[in-house]
C-alpha cells in the first residue's frame, strides 16, 4: 500500500525511473472513464462470493488517501483493470464487492471493467480477448520516441532515420511527405507533452 502522491492527472504516480511493464500508475477517475467504483464488505475466508486480494496480490497496488479512501490497479504490466474502493478496504482480508454502476453511456467502460475483474478473479489472469489491441498505441508510441528525440536534441534527419530505418531520408521535393508524416509526429508529440496524454484513457474507452 502506497499513500498518494497526486501530480500530473493521478493519484498515484511512479517512479519514473521503473520500466514501463513494472510500473503501476493510478489515474484519477475523472480521467479514466474505465475506473470502477466498488464498496468492500468483509466475508469468510471460504465465501464462494469472496474477491480474495491475497490470490491476485502479484497484480495488485493499492494506494490510500488521507481520508483513509483506497484507489487500485490490478496489472501484469501490459493490461490493467481500475477500481475506487468508495468503502471498505482491500487490504484486510476477502470481502464482498458491490460494484457502482450507473447512466447508459457512462456505464459502458465501466461494465468492461467489471467483465475483466471477473474473469480475473475466476482465472487468476488476464483474458486476452478482453483486451483487444487498440491500433492507435502505435502511433503514440511513435510519438512519444519523437518527443525523447526532441528533448535529446536530434534533428528531423536523425529522428527519421530512429524511426524508419529501411527509409533513406530524402531532401526536397522527393521527400515532402517524409517531412509532412514527421512535421505530424512533431505536433502530436507536443501537443501529448503539454498534457494531452491525460486523454489517452478517454480515448480507449
Amino acid at each position: 500500500m502506497t499513500l498518494l502522491r497526486a501530480t500530473g492527472g493521478c493519484t498515484f504516480a511512479e517512479d519514473p525511473a521503473r520500466d514501463a511493464p513494472r510500473a503501476r500508475i493510478i489515474w484519477r477517475a475523472a480521467l479514466d472513464p474505465a475506473a470502477l467504483e466498488v464498496d468492500a464488505a468483509p466475508t469468510a475466508a471460504k465465501d464462494p462470493e469472496r474477491f480474495d486480494p491475497a490470490r491476485l496480490a502479484p497484480f495488485l497496488t493499492i494506494a490510500r488517501h488521507a481520508t483513509g479512501r483506497e484507489y487500485a490497479v490490478l496489472s501484469d504490466g501490459r493490461r490493467r483493470i481500475r477500481l475506487d474502493v468508495v468503502t471498505g478496504s482491500l487490504q484486510e482480508g476477502a470481502v464482498v464487492l458491490s460494484y457502482r454502476l450507473a447512466g447508459i453511456h457512462g456505464a459502458k467502460a465501466r461494465v468492461l471493467t467489471l467483465r475483466r475483474l471477473l474473469a480475473l478473479c475466476v482465472h487468476a489472469r488476464f483474458s486476452p480477448s478482453l483486451f483487444p489491441p487498440d491500433p492507435r498505441v502505435a502511433r503514440w508510441i511513435e510519438a512519444l520516441r519523437v518527443h525523447d528525440a526532441l528533448e535529446a536534441g536530434a534533428c528531423q534527419r536523425e529522428i527519421a532515420s530512429a524511426l524508419w530505418p529501411d527509409l533513406a531520408w530524402r531532401e526536397g521535393e522527393g521527400g515532402d511527405a517524409q517531412r509532412s508524416r514527421l512535421r505530424r509526429l512533431v505536433l502530436e508529440a507536443r501537443a501529448l507533452a503539454a498534457g494531452g496524454y491525460r486523454e489517452l484513457l478517454r480515448a480507449r474507452r
